[in-house]
């Protein structure tokens, strides 16, 4: 087994078990963790096709770099979501 196939499945484990937790739990912050494990199985695998070959694809690499930037964002924002909906629930 390569490094290359290691890293591909493990990510694909990672984004299976990401998909599992949100469609399984019902609690915001736990599937709002749950998308970001299923970002993180996502992100291995583009960084492990990237580097596949002799030279690693330099695009691959700025698109996870891209990638992790928006994801932060994203949770941010949603957790902000989260809290205000508890927050409204506890009025």
């Amino acid at each position: 087994m390569t490094q290359v196939l290691f890293y591909l499945i493990l990510g694909v484990c990672l984004w299976a078990l990401g998909l599992y937790g949100l469609l399984r739990l019902k609690e915001s912050i736990r599937r709002i963790i749950s998308v970001n494990i299923m970002g993180s199985g996502v992100f291995m695998v583009m960084v492990a096709l990237a580097a596949r070959s002799e030279d690693p694809d330099p695009v691959m690499h700025a698109l996870v770099v891209t990638g992790l930037v928006v994801a932060i964002s994203a949770t941010a924002f949603a957790l902000r979501l989260s809290v205000a909906d508890v927050q409204e629930d506890d009025q």
